[in-house]
């Protein structure tokens, strides 16, 4: 089952009232929301991160950027980077651009929120494809996808 196919399945045995929006390829924030005819602050970012020897999913709005000194500091830990290309695609089998907002069950990583996310009524984000994209309730992304919820995002895009 694809990642989209696992996020609808997921969404649909919730009961979640979402819009999947099947649209051209896009490969940045700005271009998401423009297709999805969406503000870019409603754009869920997911961001995989390796903290030390280990790899994380971060989302914050589309509008910001990931705060590494916030994030150094709440795991204690000096090394960080974003995933590469290809170790994303070994642990996701995801291209970049196409990574939904979901750690488990969807994705196998560990989830963090930035407050961000959760301060608009909806949320939306790419499905596991350039090409498909979900929006839905920012409350119901929060009740489904969990997460550790704490501040890492800061101006900037």
């Amino acid at each position: 089952m694809s990642v989209l196919e696992r996020i609808r399945t997921l969404l649909d045995e919730a009961g979640v009232d979402y819009r999947h929006v099947h649209h051209e390829a896009v490969r940045t924030s700005e271009q998401a929301a423009r297709v999805r005819g969406e503000p870019l602050s409603i754009g869920g970012k997911a961001l995989v991160v390796k903290l030390g020897d280990r790899f994380r999913l971060f989302v914050l709005s589309a509008a910001l950027r990931l705060d590494s000194t916030a994030v150094r500091d709440r795991f204690d830990t000096r090394r960080i980077r974003f995933a590469s290309a290809q170790e994303l695609l070994a642990l996701t089998g995801l291209i970049p651009g196409s990574v939904p907002p979901f750690g488990e069950p969807i994705l196998p990583l560990p989830l963090h929120v930035d407050p961000s996310v959760l301060a608009n009524d909806r949320i939306a984000f790419n499905a596991g494809s350039l090409t498909d994209s979900i929006v839905m309730p920012a409350a119901d992304y929060r009740a489904l996808a969990g997460g550790d919820i704490f501040p890492f995002a800061e101006a900037g895009g």
